[in-house]
């Protein structure tokens, strides 16, 4: 049995799906975090990861940025982008469900040694998820991307297609607002 031009093709297929498995498919938890919090809808955020990947998958060959996985995360934000654009049209916006999100579950934090302890984490997650869903898009995911997914200011310009110095002063504002509601939760909490 002789090896054909088929052959050829079928391994340079192969080569290049495990390429994307490896440099994209491993960055498929960072990518749903991301759409979830620009979507704020878990389902649409499954959705718009799934069509990233597709997308990703079908230019995996003309990748470009600092590293594959600033230049999936951008894929995704340009799908979720696109989604949003498309609500806006229809004058409909999902609200997050806190509750089908879950609490401090999936965080990967150590369990606490008591009840009152997981009480208190659940509680803080919580509200400081809430607190990110709460700022405008711009500040939202510049946050997500610097804080839970832990991007440098590079790689988050070259996601969002704005300067580093945009960037810089996007997270501070970010920063500000939640600190600024921190300071009045903790007002409320002690009346």
């Amino acid at each position: 049995m002789g090896h054909g031009p088929m052959d050829g093709l079928r391994s340079l297929e192969r080569q290049r799906t495990a390429r994307f498995e490896a440099q994209i498919l491993a960055h498929l938890d960072s990518a749903y975090r991301l759409a979830r919090f620009l979507l704020r809808d878990a389902a649409a955020a499954k959705d718009a990861v799934q069509d990233a990947c597709v997308r990703a998958f079908s230019a995996f060959d003309q990748m470009q940025g600092p590293d594959a996985r600033s230049w999936f995360l951008a894929v995704v934000r340009n799908v979720c982008m696109d989604l949003l654009r498309e609500r806006r049209h229809r004058a409909h916006d999902e609200e997050y469900d806190d509750d089908e999100h879950g609490g401090a579950a999936g965080s990967g934090l150590v369990p606490p040694a008591t009840p009152e302890e997981l009480a208190m984490r659940a509680s803080d997650s919580r509200w400081l998820r809430e607190a990110i869903e709460k700022l405008p898009k711009d500040y939202r995911e510049v946050i997500v991307l610097r804080e839970l997914e832990e991007l440098s200011y590079k790689e988050i310009s070259a996601i969002v297609d704005i300067p580093i110095g945009t960037v810089m002063s996007r997270l501070a504002r970010a920063r500000d607002l939640l600190q600024s509601r921190a300071r009045g939760a903790y007002r409320e909490h002690r009346r």
